[in-house]
């Protein structure tokens, strides 16, 4: 793998770009290390100071091992309710880690609390918020199924869940990702008949989200629970969740790598930063050859739209039958 770091820094000051609202960078922006699996890079970001701060990170033991290397500020985006990962998170905040659990159950709130029974301080939680969009009374879902806490009231239960464990927990974040906006590009040439849908959907996801979180807001502000963290974004909807007074932060990291993926968004726009140098192996045919890996595959729905393509030599195309892997 090669980075571009002129390309990936003017990617970096591009992101900031975009939290600009009347002339100021309106929040912080929180690395998703999901995206950029580089610690070299990470640090790099963060050293470029305000507005990034702190990592969501992908799992416990990650979030672990990049608190033993100094990280600070950690947000562990994914619940669990596995053994060895609450281990790793007590370990982590034993040891002095500012480290926030993700939560979207009762069963997982109690388990984080048996996890941090007798520790010198309670465990951060934050809950996770679905934010997709659900029309026709549930019966067309689009976006991810994130999160099973949908509504101001299911965050009420889950507060109520919590304050029953005071000396082991703290619910006082929240966190709701937009993946039907943020993952959704408007000018898919794969899909050209569907870009139209799309824009619909992010148009109306737009302002469902946005009036999700302020009413969730609202429920902590209703209970006076502190609201210390409010998560929201990705890097294809940084540009909007700007806008939302309710949120603290956003997270970002795809687009500082940027994937031809962001090619095809209208809001935004990045430079690739991230290739892959593969070994040709084989030659079978004139006109072809068989490369030795392939780079990474995009998330989301599976699709021409999410492979990796080909940069150098000019010209050079996938074959559709093997594509990357």
């Amino acid at each position: 793998m090669v980075v571009d770091l002129e390309a990936f820094d003017r990617n970096v000051a591009r992101l900031v770009e975009y939290l600009r609202v009347d002339g100021r960078v309106s929040k912080a922006l929180r690395l998703a290390t999901k995206s950029v699996r580089v610690p070299a890079l990470l640090e790099r970001v963060l050293k470029s100071g305000v507005p990034y701060k702190g990592l969501m990170c992908y799992s416990a033991e990650e979030a672990r091992w990049l608190a033993s290397q100094g990280f600070k500020d950690l947000l562990l985006a994914y619940p669990t309710v596995q053994e060895s990962d609450l281990r790793a998170v007590r370990a982590a905040v034993d040891a002095g880690a500012s480290l926030r659990l993700m939560v979207d159950s009762k069963e997982g709130i109690e388990r984080a609390a048996q996890a941090m029974r007798g520790a010198a301080r309670p465990l951060d939680l934050a809950v996770d918020v679905d934010a997709s969009l659900r029309l026709l009374g549930g019966l067309v879902h689009l976006g991810v199924r994130r999160s099973p806490v949908r509504s101001a009231a299911d965050v009420g239960r889950l507060l109520d869940a919590a304050a029953k464990f005071p000396r082991e927990v703290r619910l006082t974040g929240a966190m709701a990702y937009e993946a039907q906006v943020a993952g959704l590009g408007d000018r898919n040439p794969f899909k050209k008949l569907v870009n139209p849908v799309a824009k619909l959907i992010r148009a109306l996801s737009v302002r469902h989200v946005a009036r999700l979180r302020a009413e969730v807001a609202e429920e902590f502000r209703r209970r006076s629970a502190p609201l210390e963290l409010f998560n929201g974004g990705g890097t294809g909807s940084v540009n909007y969740a700007a806008h939302e007074g309710c949120l603290t932060e956003l997270s970002a990291g795809s687009g500082l790598l940027c994937s031809h993926l962001f090619d095809y968004y209208s809001n935004v726009h990045f430079e690739p930063a991230c290739f892959f140098a593969l070994q040709a192996t084989r030659a079978s045919d004139d006109g072809y050859v068989t490369c030795q890996g392939g780079g990474y595959v995009a998330s989301g729905e599976p699709g021409r739209d999410r492979l990796p393509v080909p940069h150098l030599p000019k010209g050079t195309k996938l074959v559709a039958m093997e594509g990357t892997g």
